[in-house]
């Protein structure tokens, strides 16, 4: 079947799965023919499958699938996810989310400390005022850094080992709540609309950004940090409600509220992320936090990233450091008019395999801007099409950008791939199947 009429068969056919009202009589298979599937389909049950990614290697990953009946909670408010997070000690657990949970529903104002006034705070710490050469203390800092740990409390949900986290339907979510993997084994996220935690209390730090400042931002929707075995998948992660072009400018910089949508750092390791759609976000993807982590980087942060849609994206799609990344089949949209940075960052010690991948890049936008150069690592970045042609991204970001020439040839070569769909197929697939609510 050649490129075209694959993707007119499975557009068709994923357009036909979304259609159903129930979850029960469909699947899209991995060859994309629809397969019948007997009784209802247990999402929490399902477990990666084998050669799927990174995280497939070694035991794979299973989540809670496991779990008995005492260990299946479904929940529809933020303390009922907690709490179930929290039963059940070292047990495999499965957590369905119904409906949207939100994590801040009583607002930011619920979190401030006695005393903290962010008028006073801007007055305080204007730059006409402090000035640019040294970090802000004082009253109102400790009072925000305060208010700072006050929400921290409440929005961070620590995941156990051995949990499956799915959502119900096709409109389940979290607002504003940040999902932490730290230091456990075999987690599995699925089927829930994110939206990016935004931070009530940001810092401003004077020094920052060549010593004229800049906001600075915590919380991550995702966070993979010193884990194992993580499959994040169909998933649709935005900073929805609170895009930045809503965010007010202070000191003559963007009060930034948002900072990563899913980042694996400190060691982290073995991670698929499939079938997921990120909209409208900066800073998304970090893979590797710190050019100086390579004690407890090197030999891990092996992340696999495929069948995903990247739209609206300003940077760090990802941004890798250490690490061998697998980046095949994913799908970037590059709109007129939005803020655009780069696509993939290339950081220290890192070695990134990105293949067989689609660039749909507005009239004007530089197809030499998808690649950027922080740090002097190799890569491999072979049979991806930019506009429905086959480009090679390393000749033209060298041609056009020859003060960051990268180098070609990652040196290693992904093994775990269940398929590779040609890359002019890539977004009508994608675009069609990737994101929440898609999983039938």
């Amino acid at each position: 079947m050649n490129a075209q009429r694959w993707h007119e068969h499975v557009t068709s056919t994923a357009v036909k799965c979304v259609a159903l009202t129930g979850c029960a009589a469909l699947v899209l298979g991995v060859t994309g023919t629809a397969t019948a599937h007997a009784g209802p389909r247990d999402l929490g049950r399902e477990v990666l499958a084998a050669g799927d990614g990174w995280a497939s290697h070694g035991t794979g990953t299973t989540g809670g699938s496991a779990a008995d009946a005492a260990h299946v909670y479904t929940v529809t408010t933020w303390a009922e996810f907690k709490a179930a997070l929290a039963d059940g000690g070292s047990a495999p657990r499965i957590i369905k989310v119904k409906g949207v949970i939100d994590a801040v529903s009583e607002g930011c104002a619920a979190f401030a400390a006695e005393g903290y006034d962010f008028r006073q705070y801007l007055a305080d710490y204007d730059p006409a005022v402090w000035g640019n050469d040294k970090p802000v203390s004082g009253e109102q800092e400790d009072l925000r850094a305060a208010s700072a740990a006050n929400q921290d409390k409440v929005i961070k949900a620590n995941i156990p080992a051995n949990t499956t986290i799915v959502g119900v339907g096709r409109d389940a979510g979290i607002r504003g709540g940040s999902l932490q993997i730290r230091g456990v084994d075999n987690v599995i996220i699925r089927n829930l609309t994110i939206e990016a935690p935004v931070d009530c209390f940001p810092q401003w730090d004077p020094t920052d950004d060549n010593g004229t400042g800049a906001w600075n931002s915590e919380y991550d929707g995702v966070v993979v940090y010193g884990s194992t075995h993580v499959w994040i998948d169909h998933n649709t992660l935005t900073d929805g409600r609170y895009p930045d072009s809503s965010l007010p400018v202070h000191f003559g910089k963007v009060y930034q509220q948002h900072d990563g949508l899913v980042d694996v750092v400190r060691g982290g390791d073995l991670v698929t992320v499939s079938w997921n759609s990120f909209k409208d976000h900066d800073k998304t993807m970090l893979i590797g936090n710190s050019d100086g982590a390579g004690a407890t980087d090197s030999g891990k942060l092996r992340v696999t990233l495929h069948h995903n849609r990247f739209e609206g994206i300003v940077e760090r799609a990802p941004r890798v450091r250490f690490g061998q990344v697998d980046a095949y089949n994913n799908h970037f949209v590059v709109t007129k008019g939005q803020k655009f940075g780069y696509v993939f960052g290339i950081g220290a010690n890192s070695r990134l395999y990105a293949t067989h991948n689609a660039f749909s890049l507005a009239p004007g936008v530089s197809t030499a801007k998808v690649l950027k150069k922080w740090s002097e690592a190799p890569l491999t970045a072979e049979h991806n099409h930019v506009n429905g042609k086959l480009t090679d991204l390393i000749a033209v970001h060298n041609a056009e950008i020859p003060a960051e020439t990268l180098q070609s040839g990652a040196g290693w070569t992904p093994t775990l791939r269940t398929r590779v769909d040609h890359p002019r197929a890539v977004p009508g697939i994608v675009d069609h199947r990737a994101g929440a609510g898609r999983l039938c």
